[in-house]
């Protein structure tokens, strides 16, 4: 299973948010790369970037961010947030991000989603499948639909979608646990699928399930800044 840390950005610096409320932020490193760095060196090779400003902006801020970790490491690089068309995914992948993480769009506007996914293929785009209880949120999460989770990931699966990125929000930030049975719900429903468990990650017991129910892979974030999984940790189970 991949192990996918998370970089969050607000104003250029490493962030974490709880629940997603851009009130309750908290500053972890003020420079991105030398978290990145520090990843690498501990034989990690995947990072989950995320632009926090775009993802309430509804554009692209922090695509220099990209720019610049990629430029300066081997990462292999997904990015989310603000992306609202094709031209965000394009300047995301010409960058030299290997994956768009897309949410939003995907939802309000599905048939250029599917053009995009057409156009990139299923390796270069992720579906952001972010959810509070159950349903489907937009908008940096600060707007709910009534689309299931489940039901969803399934039709974009039958549509193309390979990789899905599903966040259970309540438990974003929270170090509480990860939503394993949701997770396993969806696996069971849509066998085949990539999914890549986001949210509630607090300790390598909670990564070794993520694997045990055959997550592709899990992101980790609130749980490395807080120091609850080392980096040292992660490069025992990656090796």
């Amino acid at each position: 299973m991949r192990i996918i840390p998370a970089i969050d950005v607000i104003d250029g610096k490493c962030v974490r948010l709880v629940k997603g409320d851009y009130d309750q932020k908290t500053i972890y490193h003020d420079d991105p790369l030398e978290m990145a760095k520090a990843f690498e060196d501990h034989g990690i090779e995947y990072l989950h970037l995320v632009d926090l400003d775009g993802a309430k902006a509804g554009e692209i801020v922090n695509y220099g961010v990209l720019e610049k970790l990629v430029s300066k490491t081997n990462l292999k690089i997904d990015f989310g947030g603000g992306i609202r068309n094709r031209k965000d995914v394009d300047i995301i992948l010409e960058c030299g991000g290997r994956q768009a993480v897309i949410g939003s769009l995907a939802f309000k506007n599905k048939e250029l989603f599917f053009e995009i996914l057409g156009e990139h293929g299923s390796e270069a785009v992720v579906l952001g499948a972010d959810a509070r209880k159950g349903k489907i949120a937009v908008g940096g999460w600060l707007e709910t639909t009534d689309i299931n989770v489940e039901q969803v990931i399934g039709e974009y699966h039958e549509s193309g979608i390979e990789y899905v990125l599903c966040t259970d929000i309540d438990k974003d930030g929270m170090m509480q646990g990860p939503s394993t049975e949701k997770y396993q719900s969806i696996l069971k429903e849509t066998p085949g699928v990539k999914l890549i468990a986001s949210g509630g990650i607090r300790h390598m017991d909670d990564v070794l399930k993520m694997e045990e129910i055959g997550c592709e892979g899990t992101i980790i974030g609130k749980a490395i800044y807080e120091k609850a999984i080392s980096l040292k940790d992660l490069e025992n189970y990656i090796l």
